[in-house]
């Protein structure tokens, strides 16, 4: 049993930064990014002597980190926001996202389901099959989402350029 514990701890320790940026592509705040991460840190160690196959505890991690940054959008969705004069000033940029800065916001603006596939195949490097039992659904359709996605990118970046 402390071997899996020890396994998830080393895991998270050494992805911690993938973990964050994930998020962060997400939710959009620095703040809330971190709250994201702790919260899935948390959840993962509580879960993680459930999990019967240690091969499997990156893309359980992940399910658990991409579930936690949709229930804080589902959250903050309810809530009230500021007007735009006050958010202009509290605005924060990811130093990592600022190098194809255009491209990412076209993908932020693709449907959920797209997005979530090109986000966990571009950005975190994972395999279909991995994004399949992340988001829970069959292979074919995270192919026809993510070759979907693509061609919705191209057409918007061609757009774009004009």
């Amino acid at each position: 049993m402390q071997d899996i514990y020890d396994c998830t701890v080393q895991y998270i320790i050494e992805n911690q930064n993938k973990f964050y940026r994930l998020a962060y592509s997400y939710v959009q705040e620095e703040q809330a990014a971190l709250d994201v991460v702790q919260n899935a840190i948390c959840r993962a160690l509580e879960g993680c002597f459930g999990l019967k196959n240690p091969l499997a505890l990156k893309t359980w991690f992940y399910r658990i980190l991409v579930n936690e940054s949709l229930q804080y959008l589902r959250k903050r969705k309810k809530e009230t926001t500021l007007t735009e004069e006050h958010t202009a000033t509290l605005t924060y940029r990811e130093p990592a996202f600022e190098e194809d800065k255009r491209a990412y916001e076209a993908v932020m603006q693709l449907p959920e389901a797209m997005k979530n596939v090109v986000l966990l195949h571009y950005y975190e490097d994972l395999t279909l099959k991995q994004i399949a039992e992340i988001t829970d659904t069959p292979i074919s359709t995270v192919k026809t989402r993510l070759y979907s996605a693509l061609k919705k990118l191209k057409s918007t970046l061609k757009e774009e350029a004009l």
